[in-house]
């Protein structure tokens, strides 16, 4: 079942509220669906009408980059060498990370409001595991490096960047480079004869 275009105005409020909330969300403050009524400059049922809970506001925000990431995904898993492929998948996921302030609690989430959201994500769990399996069986990664493993260690990475600060630059310089060095420590360990 299809849901039926928008009118030209329900567009419009629904676009200028997604706008609001995204400024909100990249300036670091809650999501609040009052207040995204009152800054948008419509009423609160009409931000209810769209979005039922700012959670789900959230995920709207972040679904552009969410859509990036499994378009780069499957670009990545056209990549015949597996371990460019997941590295260079791993980077845009830190990338996006950091630079999308919605990316991180929506890919934190245990629960998502949208089925969108929960389709995109498990799409791209899916790629990264078919990510690694690949790297794996190529020799590229070591064999305990499990997929549940990638998400908390992309976070991880994430979240030590925040912690250090810096300007965008600088953070996505550092985040390249914290991941160089998980990147270095997923490679297979060299047997000691």
């Amino acid at each position: 079942m299809t849901t039926p275009p928008l009118r030209k105005d329900a567009a419009r409020n629904r676009e200028r509220i997604v706008a609001v909330a995204r400024d909100l969300v990249d300036q670091g403050t809650a999501l609040h669906l009052n207040d995204v009524a009152r800054r948008a400059g419509v009423g609160v049922a009409t931000v209810y009408r769209h979005f039922a809970t700012p959670e789900a506001l959230l995920e709207t925000v972040a679904a552009p980059c969410l859509e990036d990431l499994a378009a780069h995904g499957e670009r990545a898993l056209a990549d015949p060498d597996p371990w460019r492929a997941l590295t260079h998948f791993l980077s845009r996921v830190v990338e996006a990370q950091l630079t999308d302030a919605a990316l991180p609690p929506v890919a934190a989430a245990a629960e998502d409001a949208l089925p969108p959201t929960t389709r995109l994500k498990q799409a791209l769990a899916a790629t990264g595991t078919t990510l690694l399996d690949r790297a794996r069986a190529a020799g590229a990664v070591r064999t305990d490096l499990a997929a549940a493993d990638l998400v908390p260690l992309m976070c991880g990475i994430a979240h030590a960047v925040s912690v250090h600060g810096g300007t965008t630059g600088d953070r996505i310089a550092t985040g390249n480079r914290y991941l160089a060095t998980l990147l270095d420590g997923m490679r297979p360990v060299p047997s000691r004869a």
